[in-house]
């Protein structure tokens, strides 16, 4: 495999589907952690019930939009469960709460008492042929080069992005108005904040509400963009990609979790190229490592680079070029 192949390879990641659905959950953590001071580790939970939302609908005869509505529902409901017991605990006990709950959520969803609903670890197939039959883009490829999707991807991707666009747009306003600033006041010192008679519960809790209602937009997308759901693919370390997305862009940056999105899966999708490449190639011999490893390895070097980033770049990509203009 070239080097441009590689590159045209982990671009063509970067700006697909997948990586939009990160940046959305990545906005929501924004809310939560960069604006409120939250420490939600149960991303991935709010991703599961948007994805499983609307599959389940779907798939039971429902429409599209009522997928929707149901995946806005389960989120609404999982934040005021999730929150109203443990929001007023402190931000570590708060991060253990959460993750908590969203393994207890995906083990119920795999489970043998949900699996006439959700059909278990084999979840639900083939559902999503209503929103491919709204796509206007005659069939065929588009692109320039290697850099070529089908029709359906580009559909996937236009809704994607114009949502990760749109999100971000609406936070931006959001956290400018007085409301916003009241968010920005609880995450630098919350007793200030009661003290002066603010309900900093009933903020927190909108907080938890509208973060989760973007990690469910993420989990809808990559639902619509597979076909497929299933609870493999909502494990506690897609939280941890999200926050990685955000820490790369930078943490309160309005477009800092569409950057970091889109350059951890370059990064990402780059290592696992070059890595099978050497592996298929020979370079890399075959006692140290084969295809089975390449996915453990590109996770370990992109863990290095994390570190890097921490070390050199702790603001984020951002946060590090705002700073350096004042």
């Amino acid at each position: 495999m070239s080097v441009w192949e590689i590159l045209a390879d982990a671009l063509r990641n970067a700006i697909g589907p997948g990586a939009a659905a990160y940046a959305l959950a990545s906005i929501g953590l924004n809310v939560h952690y960069g604006y409120t001071g939250l420490i939600n580790f149960g991303q991935a939970g709010y991703m599961m019930l948007g994805a499983y939302g609307v599959a389940i609908t779907v798939s039971s005869g429902g429409s599209l939009w009522m997928g929707l509505l149901v995946a806005v529902g389960l989120s609404i409901l999982f934040s005021l469960l999730l929150g109203i017991p443990t929001l007023r605990l402190r931000g570590d006990y708060l991060a253990i709460c959460t993750i908590a709950a969203a393994e207890i959520l995906r083990l119920l969803f795999r489970s043998d008492v949900a699996a006439p609903v959700t059909n278990g670890v084999n979840g639900i197939q083939r559902f999503a042929d209503g929103f491919y039959a709204f796509n206007p883009i005659p069939r065929g490829y588009y692109g320039v080069g290697v850099l070529r999707w089908n029709e359906s991807t580009l559909w996937v991707m236009a809704w994607a992005w114009a949502l990760v666009v749109g999100g971000s747009l609406l936070v931006l306003g959001v956290m400018r108005s007085p409301w916003g600033r009241l968010v920005t006041s609880i995450r630098e010192d919350e007793f200030v904040a009661r003290s002066m008679g603010k309900n900093v519960f009933g903020v927190k809790l909108q907080s938890l509400l509208i973060g989760g209602l973007f990690g469910s937009a993420g989990g809808v997308v990559l639902a619509l963009s597979q076909q497929a759901v299933s609870t493999e693919a909502f494990m506690p370390e897609v939280t941890f990609f999200a926050y990685a997305a955000l820490m790369l862009g930078g943490v309160g940056r309005i477009w800092g979790p569409a950057l970091g999105a889109v350059v951890f899966w370059f990064v990402l999708s780059a290592f696992d190229s070059v890595l099978r490449s050497g592996v298929e190639s020979g370079v890399i011999p075959p006692d140290l490592m084969n295809d089975a490893d390449v996915g453990v390895m590109r996770f370990m070097l992109v863990g290095l680079g994390l570190l890097a980033l921490v070390a050199f770049l702790p603001k984020g990509i951002l946060g590090t070029m705002r700073r350096s203009r004042t």
